[in-house]
């Protein structure tokens, strides 16, 4: 008896390679997500399926403690490149119990013939040893630790990225823009959304467009997000010019991500000027109240300074001082609550209603604790 259970378990454990080639990535149990609200069944980096890539899922926390969940290694080192995360937090999905574990005791096998996800050299993680010495001797691979792993993943991000945009103009875009003309709402603008898998989890949960499979929403959302949204913030006269490699000094986000929430701050100082960019008026503000509180920066507010921010309806680079602020409201900025910018007080009180606003303040009313309040 025993050796036939022994023989059932053997059974058992070569089934779930026998087609490892051609294996679909999706979860066979039970989904856990751990990151918040319906944007949760996506990646935040890349937009694709947690449920559907969930054998080469990962989680993290980063600095702020805000939960991420990814498709894959892949895009865990694009966030962590981006913002940065806690790399002791990261967890994997075992490919034998499809369980999160911890990845730093994980046994990654890089290089097997199974096709990688976001990648084309494919990291698949089990908890056992043994099991990823099964897996490599009929499918290849070499096993390598969570640290080689993830650099080997951060050492190809470039190239890998650079193919599969290959892959996006020519198939994946044009595919979305010919969904978008005929299925969608015209009035979807990608500029409202923080991250790729909002923006997905807005699309179907308020059918904003024709009942659309996974395949077809993704490659609207693609579209949307890298095509339109870019095109549509490029025709917007007078916007804050921000480089594409310049991060916030408070939170140290990269500020042209959020192109709707740019601001920035100049410092005139003797015959040069120093500028600091940010991705939203509340940590422009933190940093014009106490700069040296987030670096040496040898700066401070009695300077002579300009400020520019971003008016939340035109999105064009305006006078930060003599801009109208409106505190409390509910629409969210890349850090949370916001201190959401107008050019005209007839703008401000009109976002202020629709949005269950407290109140509308200049900039000389700003105060440093009802700044740092909007954080509660």
């Amino acid at each position: 008896m025993r050796y036939f259970f022994l023989l059932l378990i053997f059974l058992s454990f070569f089934c779930t390679f026998i087609n490892a080639k051609d294996f679909s990535k999706k979860a066979s149990k039970e989904v856990v997500y751990t990151q918040k609200g319906e944007e949760k069944k996506w990646c935040p980096i890349c937009g694709m399926s947690i449920k559907k890539y969930y054998k080469t899922s990962h989680t993290s926390k980063l600095q702020n403690e805000t939960s991420r969940q990814y498709c894959s290694i892949r895009c865990l080192v694009k966030d962590d490149l981006e913002y940065g995360i806690n790399k002791n937090s990261v967890q994997v999905v075992d490919f034998i119990s499809e369980k999160l574990i911890n990845a730093k005791s994980a046994y990654y096998v890089l290089g097997s013939e199974v096709k990688g996800t976001m990648s084309r050299i494919s990291k698949l993680a089990f908890l056992k040893e043994e099991e990823a010495k099964a897996f490599i001797k009929k499918y290849s691979g070499q096993i390598k630790s969570f640290d080689e792993a993830f650099d080997e993943a951060k050492k190809n991000l470039k190239t890998d990225t650079s193919f599969f945009k290959t892959k996006k103009v020519k198939k994946i875009y044009p595919k979305g823009k010919r969904i978008f003309e005929k299925l969608c709402s015209p009035d979807i603008d990608p500029t409202m959304y923080l991250e790729i898998n909002e923006l997905k989890a807005d699309i179907k949960n308020n059918k904003l467009c024709k009942k659309l499979d996974e395949s077809r929403l993704h490659a609207l959302s693609l579209y949307l997000w890298e095509v339109k949204r870019l095109g549509e913030q490029s025709v917007v006269e007078n916007k804050v010019q921000v480089k594409e490699n310049e991060k916030c000094p408070v939170c140290g986000m990269f500020v042209a991500k959020y192109p709707r929430w740019a601001a920035k701050l100049y410092y005139l100082h003797n015959d040069h000027t120093h500028d600091f960019s940010f991705d939203g008026v509340k940590d422009l503000m933190k940093f014009y109240f106490n700069p040296t509180k987030w670096g040496d920066y040898k700066v401070s507010k009695n300077m002579q300074n300009t400020i520019l921010v971003t008016d939340y309806y035109s999105q064009k680079g305006i006078d930060g001082k003599k801009a109208y602020y409106v505190i409390g409201s509910d629409v969210y900025g890349p850090m949370g609550h916001e201190l959401i910018p107008f050019e005209k007080i007839e703008d401000a009180k009109v976002f202020k209603k629709d949005h269950a606003g407290i109140k509308i303040v200049q900039f000389d009313e700003i105060k440093e604790k009802e700044v740092y309040k909007l954080d509660e």
